[in-house]
């Protein structure tokens, strides 16, 4: 194993690989996958020197702690949350350098679910499909973090910015999703509609990668029965037999059988990444620009 590499001190409640997915590949079963939060990815790349595409790793409210086996930059983003160098306070949202031998904590999150760790050179994980993500649904790329784990990382490449920090949106206090109906939007009443559109949900407690669940109105049917199974896009918007609308994040299955009612933009998908269970949810009609 080359030196360049981390050694895992604390993997924290559940911490992946991800970078952009891999997309192309649903006509396989595979959904794309990667970082469910693709600005704060980016972000972190983008303040240690690397291209967007390069993996890092996501968190999840626990954080995690790595051993550097040489020096390095990180930067830590997405959910706000304690950052430390061998126990000494280190900021969160810039250019971190990390002695060799020191250990990197990344903390609980303050608010939020997700913060993005990247590492200077990215996380050289074995690529599947072209891809290092970690797809929790298809079981494809590396395994979730485990303590004592050992990941290589790559050369740095690009010079790290000289910004202290750069201005990012922190995680939304109501998450407000612009939704596009259809295309099964006609096996909804009149009433489920105007539901969807002027409701208040809540985010369930059972959300994860594949899906962001909700809790509250059920949307009323005009039909009964199911689909045949068809697929499914990123940002669905699709309604099971209790009326509570579940938004398909980056892990969804690539074909379902209940009717989609709506499909909500990807550009706001960052946002769903970092809601919480007991975030007010609304939609809201996308007009144009989707």
């Amino acid at each position: 194993m080359t030196d360049r590499a981390f050694a895992v001190v604390r993997a924290g409640a559940l911490t992946t690989v991800q970078d952009l997915g891999r997309a192309g590949h649903a006509h396989l079963g595979v959904p794309r996958s990667g970082a469910l939060d693709a600005d704060a990815h980016r972000l972190a790349n983008r303040l240690v020197g690397n291209g967007p595409e390069a993996a890092t790793l996501e968190t999840t409210v626990t954080g995690c702690a790595v051993r550097m086996r040489s020096a390095g930059t990180v930067a830590v983003t997405g959910a706000p949350c304690p950052v430390t160098v061998d126990g000494r306070p280190a900021p969160w949202g810039a250019p971190v350098h990390v002695p060799a031998d020191a250990v990197l904590e990344v903390g609980t999150a303050a608010y939020g679910l997700r913060s993005y760790l990247a590492f200077a050179g990215g996380i050289e994980a074995e690529p599947v499909l072209g891809s290092r993500a970690t797809d929790l649904l298809s079981g494809l790329g590396p395994d979730p973090l485990s303590d004592g784990a050992v990941l290589p990382l790559g050369t740095p490449g690009a010079p790290v910015p000289a910004a202290d920090a750069v201005p990012h949106a922190g995680p939304a206090r109501e998450l407000v999703l612009p939704v596009r109906l259809g295309p099964r939007d006609d096996w909804f009443t009149v009433a489920g509609l105007r539901t969807l559109l002027t409701g208040v949900w809540r985010v369930s407690s059972a959300s994860n990668r594949i899906g962001l669940r909700t809790e509250g109105p059920s949307l009323e049917r005009a039909r009964d029965g199911e689909l045949p199974s068809e697929g499914m896009a990123l940002g669905a918007v699709q309604v099971p037999p209790n009326g509570l609308p579940v938004l398909f994040l980056a892990d969804h299955p690539t074909t379902g059988g209940y009717p989609v009612i709506g499909v909500v933009r990807e550009s706001a998908l960052s946002a769903a990444a970092q809601a919480a269970p007991g975030t007010p949810v609304r939609f809201v009609r996308a007009h144009s620009g989707f």
